[in-house]
């Protein structure tokens, strides 16, 4: 997949720790230079920042950055300073903190768009960070057939490759419509066997035969037979297995339509998509909405953390 491209960085982690030491120290904190750094360096290199930096003045530059920063620039940051598995591990558990609100369709989207192995990462990293299995966090969060899907989708693994059985896709196509339009009511249980135990590829062929054989859309037929979380749950592993940056341009649009702006939608996805598939994001958003990414951003946000989102999605083209 493309993801934004991080021009080759000619200072070492170590030249880096010590230019963000000098951006802390003093009265107040040099925002600027702190994004200057950290938005243009990749996974690897933001690691090897925080070794340097914490043999150097032995002290962690999280936390630091923690008290020099402050609102979504702070929360935008922090969550960039994290490899993709932990951030996604991260998101969840704050999405499903007791202690906090509990926002499921947050922790939806990431579960349901990630790929079988990505799971399997951040769900070993759930437990290891926090000490509780992400199952136990969903069983107490979730409810009904969202919550059967969740489980079943964390649980279960899926062939990521292309090769897709044509007659296998027609198979499950007659199934979700005997299951949902062609009956009274629906039988939610055929959906979360479907959704949960196919591959990508699959899905994405369901979809084709699905509206081949009824002359509808399979999405059509969800938002149809189901609602709420279940339906959210759905739609988002559908339509990322029919194109993920589809599916996250409109999720980026969402949060930016209407009156306000819903931050922590905005600074979840791009920081979470800026190293995997950007690149499409902002291809699929110009195509579909006329404006580039980088121009709803612009005048959506203001001031460093305007400043700091820009600088992930890269060139305005």
């Amino acid at each position: 997949m493309a993801s934004v491209t991080i021009p080759p960085v000619l200072t070492t982690p170590r030249d880096d720790a010590i230019s963000l030491h000098r951006a802390f120290k003093g009265l107040g904190c040099d925002t600027s230079a702190v994004i200057n750094i950290l938005a243009h360096r990749n996974a690897t290199q933001r690691a090897y920042i925080q070794q340097e930096y914490k043999t150097m003045y032995h002290d962690d530059l999280t936390k630091r950055l923690s008290s020099e920063l402050s609102g979504n620039t702070k929360k935008a940051v922090l969550l960039w300073m994290h490899d993709p598995p932990t951030r996604d591990a991260t998101i969840i558990r704050q999405a499903l903190a007791a202690e906090g609100i509990v926002d499921l369709r947050a922790a939806t989207e990431v579960i349901c768009s990630r790929t079988p192995s990505q799971i399997l990462h951040f769900k070993n990293l759930y437990f290891s960070t926090f000490g509780v299995y992400l199952e136990q966090d969903i069983e107490f969060h979730a409810t009904g057939d969202h919550k059967k899907l969740l489980l079943a989708y964390v649980a279960t693994p899926r062939y990521e490759g292309l090769e897709v059985d044509r007659a296998a896709a027609e198979h499950d196509a007659k199934a979700l419509f005997r299951a949902g339009e062609k009956k009274l009511g629906t039988d939610e249980k055929v959906f979360v066997q479907i959704f949960s135990g196919r591959s990508s590829a699959h899905l994405a062929a369901v979809s084709a035969a699905y509206h081949n054989m009824y002359g509808s859309s399979l999405k059509k037929a969800v938002k149809k037979e189901t609602s709420g979380n279940f339906e959210h749950a759905l739609l988002t592993i559908l339509q990322c297995a029919e194109h993920p940056g589809r599916y996250f341009a409109k999720v980026l649009h969402g949060a930016m339509k209407g009156l306000g702006t819903d931050d922590s939608t905005l600074l979840r996805v791009i920081v979470s998509r800026a190293e995997i598939d950007m690149q499409f994001i902002k291809a699929e958003y110009l195509k579909k909405y006329g404006k580039t990414l980088n121009d709803a951003v612009h005048s959506e946000t203001s001031g460093h953390y305007r400043a700091f989102l820009l600088a992930l999605l890269g060139p305005n083209h």
